[in-house]
């Protein structure tokens, strides 16, 4: 079975104007059907978790609803939009989708995605955990399906 490297961006918003809600819901959804790439986690503990802990639902629940459901993206975003405690106001994303842009890995992760990248890690370099995510991405993508 083909696996894929999930290229939707953290940086990219859903309907509901949080920050990687349209990437969770795709690594989710491939991970149900044994498609995600080896090395990603459905729902990790990065920005997955600060998704899932920022807007308050639950994780289980929500593997569970994509694996039973198969649910389409502005279906996935409507699930989260009912779930019990759920923080969708302004405030509250505005602080999440904050968090997220404004994390940087550690030094070491850095310079590991830097390299494997063969981008310089010099002052020009990203420092953002997002671009370094997109650059591992790309990276990922073009080992599998480029090389």
């Amino acid at each position: 079975m083909q696996t894929f490297v999930p290229l939707i961006s953290s940086r990219i918003p859903g309907q509901n104007g949080v920050l990687q809600v349209p990437r969770l819901w795709q690594k989710l959804s491939l991970e149900a059907q044994g498609k995600l790439a080896a090395g990603y986690p459905g729902a990790g503990q990065g920005f997955d978790d600060f998704v899932i802990s920022g807007l308050g639902f639950d994780r289980t629940a929500a593997i569970n609803y994509i694996k039973t459901d198969r649910p389409t993206y502005p279906q996935f975003e409507a699930w989260i939009a009912k779930q019990p405690g759920v923080k969708l106001d302004k405030g509250s994303v505005d602080t999440l989708n904050g968090r997220i842009i404004g994390y940087n890995h550690d030094d070491a992760t850095r310079q590991a995605i830097l390299a494997e990248a063969g981008i310089p890690d010099d002052a020009n370099a990203p420092r953002d955990a997002v671009t370094l995510n997109e650059i591992e991405d790309r990276q990922a993508f073009y080992a599998a399906e480029l090389k």
